[in-house]
């Protein structure tokens, strides 16, 4: 266990606690900012995750029709549906489990931030004594900012919000990240299982921010908020607004490009043609 614990301070908490200072003491003391800009650069790393996400949700969401057809004709046989299911994703290249990839990759940010603000915003000399000895030697300018000044806006950042404000932020950014990403289901147990949560986790993370830290509040709000823009970005709504979203290229409609099928490269052949037949006639007058 000691072992776990070193390795979680040296890997985790140290660079979050030593990031957050170097960025407020970057940032004119102000450590809501500092945990903004965290958040920024947090959601750059996992981008390339988040586009995974989006891409397999979209994926998911073409292969609904053949997923309801498998559920219609082996409607009998659970075994035989969940075979035929996982052909048609693997055949499709779609794997369901890599929507979860920020997800997983969040928790020990989550975990790890937590303490990090905790410790990072002492209120008692003792517990600036420990944050001094997590403070890289190396780096004179995290050193001299402390203590930290926790105030932002109306809020004490090492203390949850006295207001409801932060929790229904936290549980409406929740939410809307929850229905944009929800992965379409033809199973109707599947398809309730994924309302459930809709209102689940939004609600348990707005209860959280109510005793959490407000910095970690503002960031889960800031992180959920830049998601939801990443996905408009990429992908549209989703299931937020349907309307509003893109409509997907339709291969019939599209203009054939050159080298196609009734594309410039046809056109301009039958047009050779023509000139040829054309120049034959003239020379036979």
């Amino acid at each position: 266990m000691d072992l776990i614990a070193l390795i979680w301070n040296t890997v985790i908490i140290e660079p979050m606690i030593n990031s957050l200072v170097l960025i407020y003491k970057l940032l004119w003391n102000n450590f809501g900012v500092s945990i903004l800009v965290f958040t920024v650069i947090i959601r750059g790393v996992t981008f390339p995750l988040t586009l995974r996400q989006v891409r397999m949700t979209r994926a998911m969401s073409t292969l609904q029709p053949k997923l309801k057809e498998v559920q219609q004709k082996y409607a009998g046989d659970k075994q035989k549906v969940s075979q035929e299911t996982m052909r048609i994703y693997r055949e499709n290249g779609v794997n369901p489990l890599g929507c979860l990839g920020p997800m997983v990759i969040q928790m020990p940010i989550w975990i790890g931030l937590y303490q990090a603000i905790i410790q990072g915003l002492p209120d008692n000399p003792e517990s600036i004594v420990r944050l001094s000895q997590k403070l890289y030697s190396w780096l004179p300018m995290v050193n001299e900012a402390v203590p930290l000044d926790s105030s932002f806006l109306w809020l004490d950042l090492g203390r949850p919000d006295t207001t409801p404000i932060i929790p229904v932020l936290v549980g409406a950014s929740m939410w809307a990240t929850q229905k944009m990403t929800m992965m379409p289901s033809a199973d109707p147990r599947q398809s309730q299982t994924n309302q459930m949560m809709l209102w689940m986790m939004p609600i348990m993370f707005g209860v959280f921010a109510m005793g959490f830290p407000s910095g970690l509040s503002l960031y889960w709000f800031a992180s959920a908020a830049i998601g939801v823009a990443l996905h408009v970005k990429m992908s549209g709504w989703g299931s937020l607004f349907p309307g509003r979203n893109r409509p997907e290229p339709d291969s019939s409609t599209q203009v054939p490009g050159p080298g196609s099928p009734g594309g410039d490269d046809s056109k301009e052949a039958e047009g050779n043609g023509h000139d040829r037949y054309d120049s034959k006639e003239h020379r036979g007058s």
